[in-house]
């Protein structure tokens, strides 16, 4: 008999009809010489602390770095403490019984470093010495099963992929475990959670929202004229300077207007080509689902997996925007398909050779870019849909010819101001027809010459601030994940800087999730805001290397390379434990930042500790209570007095000075909720009664 691993039962029953092991036992599927069975996710995980008899958060024992890590079943939190999944531990004895009486197991985990890490984990813990083989294929269809069964790769050829794999896990434990620990410690009260890849990615938001808040916005003032373009209508040209000062920008506008007219000084015109888009890896789709459809990156990532699950799509978590050699032969057929559905009818040009762009064997690693299988698409729901619509727009758009435009800018001169006006004018749609928007921004510029005279229609003088860069999005968070912070709009720049990344794209939108979950950052429309416990606890890492995002970046980088076999894990490790030891001695001396004092005032919620003042915030010094209260409100730093008032009678004075997320000044109360969270409450308008004056 043969087992067959999966790495969830949907999954398990597709292979499962395959093979035809079509009788359900429990735990798994048997027949035709099979047995079928899976994984749920990680059935096995590095223990926590106490698997290794330390217990509690104890500075004497820090830092934790094990000599060898000991695996368990994964663990459920209880009021005890953790404990084995009752389920987890029945798989486990299901699979280790499958697996012995084996003769060959067929590794049938997702196919990249995590879906690897499953199965190894799962091996080593149950003591298994059978051996295995690697089903590796990139997606769900049929024919892709079976052709993956035909030709199944040797286990040992993935070794490498499990010992990167095997390093990111043990050196996410060490930094995580060993920094919350620290830092709690140094606390005092309180647990606060920072990671290898998460305090960098909240660094980054933290940053841009200061940034964007102390941001402080400065006047311009542009001039403009306008002229006859004859066929092109009126042409608006505005000037190449801006200025600082209102009153030199008013008196050449004086200068200007009297003049009359404006004389050419340049005209260029040249044709500009614009390349096709690659094809979509996970992180760009779910950049493009955020900015244009409001989906978030956990959200897009669920709905692809979905539409893998069901054969629609190619696998997901890929990293690549290319395509091999081999699979570029099946893409005309693929268009054909595209082109045969009903949302695509007329975009995909009958018996054209589509373009090569997105074709580099080199540049595809574990997976290629998405694609669409060719299995219909039927009765999905409206954002499943749109998901799949995208990866199918996106290939039509990737292998249609390039986009050719004519533009022209043309500088004219009046009163000793010079003005500018670009323009393009599509020639060759090509790709950007697939949506029908290549003429949105198409302006004609008549074809003036050098030392042209234009007379003026008229010219005008604008005010305008300077703005802030905007609060990052998820789309721009995972734009800055990719890169390292680097803010890069060159699609191919930011492909060759991808190893710089932080996170990886099957786990980024984990990540971003988390830093929600631990109450680190909040969603305001698309708009991700840090709360007060944030960016409390970026006021106290930001400079430290905790907080590096081009040190995580280069450790990513690295795990990469194990994987390619140009670094020894071994090394790696060694390099993490030497950080583990640096960061959290220098965690533990964070006290200083976290220095107490008594506010006088007792807890409202337990009513038996007294509330401390530490920096930017007022905490209970009941350790099973431990309520917080943070100092900052909507831009405004409440006072000690004001903190004291809340603490005792439940709420502040009126106080002003607040400001909304939209930069709007208010005036509120603080006061508790149910739950002792801080929030708002708005004195009510005065109203002027009116008496009709009868008499009832």
């Amino acid at each position: 008999m043969k087992t067959i691993i999966a790495e969830k039962p949907s999954v398990a029953r597709e292979i499962a009809r395959i093979v035809s092991a079509t009788k359900r036992e429990e735990g798994y599927f048997e027949g035709g010489g099979y047995a079928v069975t899976w994984a749920f996710g990680h059935l096995v995980q590095l223990a926590m602390p106490d698997g290794y008899g330390i217990r509690g958060f104890v500075r004497d024992n820090l830092p934790v770095i094990p000599d060898t890590f000991t695996l368990v079943p994964r663990q459920v939190k209880t009021e005890k403490g953790y404990k084995p999944d009752s389920g987890v531990v029945a798989q486990i004895k299901t699979v280790t019984r499958l697996f012995k009486e084996s003769e060959q197991i067929i590794v049938a985990t997702d196919a990249g470093r995590e879906g690897e890490l499953i199965f190894r984990y799962l091996y080593h813990y149950t003591g298994c010495t059978t051996p295995f083989v690697r089903l590796w294929i990139s997606s769900l269809t049929d024919k892709a099963i079976r052709e993956g069964l035909r030709n199944l790769e040797a286990g040992g050829k993935y070794d490498n992929l499990y010992l990167a794999a095997k390093a990111r896990s043990e050196s996410d434990w060490l930094v995580g475990i060993n920094g919350t620990q620290a830092l709690s410690i140094a606390a005092g009260h309180g647990t606060y959670s920072v990671g290898r890849v998460q305090t960098p990615t909240l660094a980054m938001v933290c940053a841009r929202y200061w940034e964007n808040r102390r941001f402080t916005p400065e006047a311009f003032w542009q001039l403009h004229i306008a002229t006859d373009g004859c066929d092109e209508g009126t042409v608006k040209f505005s000037s190449s300077e801006k200025w600082k000062e209102k009153e030199p920008a008013t008196e050449l506008y004086n200068k200007v207007k009297s003049a009359g007219t404006a004389t050419v000084t340049k005209a260029e015109r040249k044709e500009k080509t614009e390349e096709t888009p690659l094809l979509y890896d996970l992180t760009t789709l779910q950049k493009e689902a955020n900015a244009k459809h409001g989906f978030t990156a956990e959200q897009t990532l669920e709905i692809a997996q979905k539409l893998y699950e069901k054969k629609l799509i190619t696998y997901p978590r890929t990293g690549s925007r290319y395509i091999p050699e081999d699979v570029f032969a099946e893409i005309p057929k693929l268009l054909a398909f595209i082109g045969a559905l009903p949302e695509w009818r007329g975009k995909v040009q009958p018996k054209c050779v589509p373009t090569r762009r997105s074709v580099d064997d080199s540049k595809v690693t574990d997976h290629h870019a998405l694609l669409v299988t060719g299995e219909k698409p039927l009765f999905l729901s409206k954002e499943d849909s749109i998901v799949y619509q995208m990866v199918a727009g996106r290939m039509i758009e990737a292998f249609s010819e390039k986009c050719v435009k004519d533009t022209a800018t043309v500088t004219a001169e009046c009163a000793g101001v010079e003005f500018t006006v670009k323009g393009s004018v599509i020639r060759q749609a090509g790709w950007r027809a697939v949506y029908g928007e290549e003429y949105k921004e198409e302006t004609a510029i008549p074809n003036w010459q050098e030392g042209d005279m234009l007379t003026l229609k008229g010219c005008s003088i604008t005010e305008g601030k300077t703005k802030p860069k905007p609060l990052h999005t998820e789309a721009t968070l995972l734009s800055a994940m990719e890169t390292a912070g680097k803010d890069i709009e060159d699609d191919a720049l930011r492909q060759a800087l991808k190893d710089c990344g932080i996170g990886t794209p099957a786990t980024r939108a984990a990540i971003i999730e988390t830093l929600f979950k631990r109450g680190y950052m909040e969603r305001c429309k698309k708009s991700l805001v840090p709360t007060e416990k944030g960016l409390a606890l970026y006021s106290v890492v930001k400079t430290m290397r905790i907080a590096d995002v081009a040190m995580t970046g280069e450790w990513e980088k690295n795990l990469a390379r194990i994987e390619r076999e140009e670094l020894p894990a071994d090394t790696f490790r060694r390099e993490i434990e030497a950080y583990t030891r640096e960061i959290t001695s220098e965690l533990l001396s964070c006290d200083k930042l976290f220095s107490r004092r008594d506010s006088g005032c007792k807890c409202p919620k337990c009513g038996t500790g007294s509330m401390q003042f530490y920096g930017k915030v007022v905490r209970c010094d009941n350790a099973e209570c431990g309520l917080p209260v943070f100092r900052l409100k909507a831009n405004r730093t409440l006072s000690d007095d004001e903190i004291k008032d809340l603490l005792t009678d439940g709420h502040t004075k009126l106080l002003k000075g607040f400001k909304s997320k939209q930069g709007k000044s208010f005036d509120a109360i603080v006061t508790f909720d149910g739950d002792y969270n801080t929030t708002f409450v708005f004195p009510e308008r005065k109203t002027t009664k009116k008496f009709s004056g009868r008499k009832k």
